[in-house]
């Protein structure tokens, strides 16, 4: 039994918000939250499936609130982040340090001329047919992924900012991301 299996249950019970959460990636934690204020026994899917038939409506209601609280106060925590990440973008964008601003596109630039020396190379030797050195290059796969999936992994961070700065500067406002969205509809679901 997972915390899934109790989501239409808790739905049931009046707590459609937290219900969807238990049937969703943060279902453990939504099960905490629901454990607690049931005074489950343990906080799990079990235990919590014994109270829920005697479970007091006001007690599912608190868990219900406790778990809007607790999306809420993510989203602030996330609010905050990027707040102070704009600030710092915006500050390395009215910069006139040549380095501040153009870190990041170096960063792929030389990256990218990583990737194509090193396909040089490997082209090189295979047309030479040195058969040591492609021995040498496939032995060295695994740590040639894990440093090139860190390297354009810090890249992909680097493109999602650049383009939120963009969207940042046409429109004036941050982009939302998904716990913002996530608590702007829990706000329209509790006004409407």
């Amino acid at each position: 039994m997972d915390w899934g299996d109790l989501a239409k249950q808790v739905i049931g019970l009046g707590a459609p918000l937290l219900g969807s959460a238990l049937g969703g990636p943060l279902g453990g934690a939504a099960g905490q939250i629901l454990a607690t204020a049931l005074g489950s026994a343990s906080a799990t899917p079990g235990a919590v499936q014994a109270t829920l038939p005697t479970a007091d409506p006001a007690k599912v209601a608190e868990a219900e609130t406790r778990w809007i609280e607790t999306i809420r106060a993510e989203a602030e925590t996330q609010r905050t982040a990027i707040s102070e990440t704009q600030t710092t973008m915006r500050a390395e964008m009215a910069s006139n340090d040549v380095m501040q601003r153009w870190w990041r596109p170096i960063y792929a630039f030389e990256l990218t001329f990583e990737c194509a020396a090193l396909w040089t190379v490997l082209v090189h030797e295979f047309w030479t047919g040195d058969v040591q050195t492609i021995n040498a290059l496939v032995g060295a796969m695994t740590l040639f992924v894990t440093y090139w999936g860190f390297r354009f992994g810090v890249l992909g961070v680097y493109i999602s900012g650049r383009t939120r700065e963009k969207v940042c500067a046409a429109t004036g406002q941050d982009t939302p991301g998904v716990l913002e969205k996530l608590v702007k509809a829990v706000a329209r679901k509790k006004s409407g």
